[in-house]
């Protein structure tokens, strides 16, 4: 389904306001991708990360609050897209009712979807994460349990293996946006 290097997963109006989904298991460098991202349109970047940290002081990680951090980014998503900014959204995503919950968003204000999948080889990621100063809490034991419960991304999406060099998946953000 990925089509690297065309306007993957677009719908309503390929222009402004925008909504540029970030998905991925935790530490394949979403962040990342999701900041290079924003460069490239002019948007900001909502991440999961800082919503549930301003949400929850200790956060637990349960599934309520789970619900309640994605019900927040989509919302403050809906506000940068009626106020006519694009927007970039960083967070796992690892189900396809959550993902379509995005793609619905943007269809619902007329702004043009993108869904970009990031992908990294398993070693790097542990290496990355062990060397990771970060808000994210996730460390590499987490990054296992969400592989066995992501949902294989399904829609049309870009594609970011960022296995390589910051170059490297710099080359590829360029060739998809």
């Amino acid at each position: 389904m990925s089509r690297t290097g065309q306007s993957a997963g677009e719908t309503a109006d390929s222009g402004d306001p925008r909504l540029v989904v970030v998905c991925g298991l935790p530490g394949v460098g979403k962040s990342t991708v999701a900041r290079a991202v924003a460069d490239r349109l002019d948007a900001d970047v909502l991440r999961t990360d800082v919503v549930r940290k301003e949400l929850f002081e200790n956060p637990e990680y349960t599934s309520e609050e789970s619900t309640a951090v994605y019900n927040e980014l989509l919302a403050r998503a809906r506000e940068h897209l009626a106020a006519g900014d694009p927007v970039v959204l960083d967070a796992t995503f690892k189900t396809r009712s959550r993902r379509r919950e995005a793609r619905d968003l943007a269809e619902d204000v007329g702004a043009g979807f993108r869904l970009v999948y990031v992908d990294c080889d398993t070693d790097v990621v542990e290496h990355r994460i062990a060397a990771r100063e970060d808000i994210s809490d996730a460390d590499f034991e987490i990054h296992l349990q969400f592989k066995d419960r992501f949902e294989p991304v399904e829609m049309d999406h870009e594609r970011i293996d960022n296995s390589g060099s910051e170059s490297e998946t710099a080359q590829q953000i360029e060739t998809a946006f």
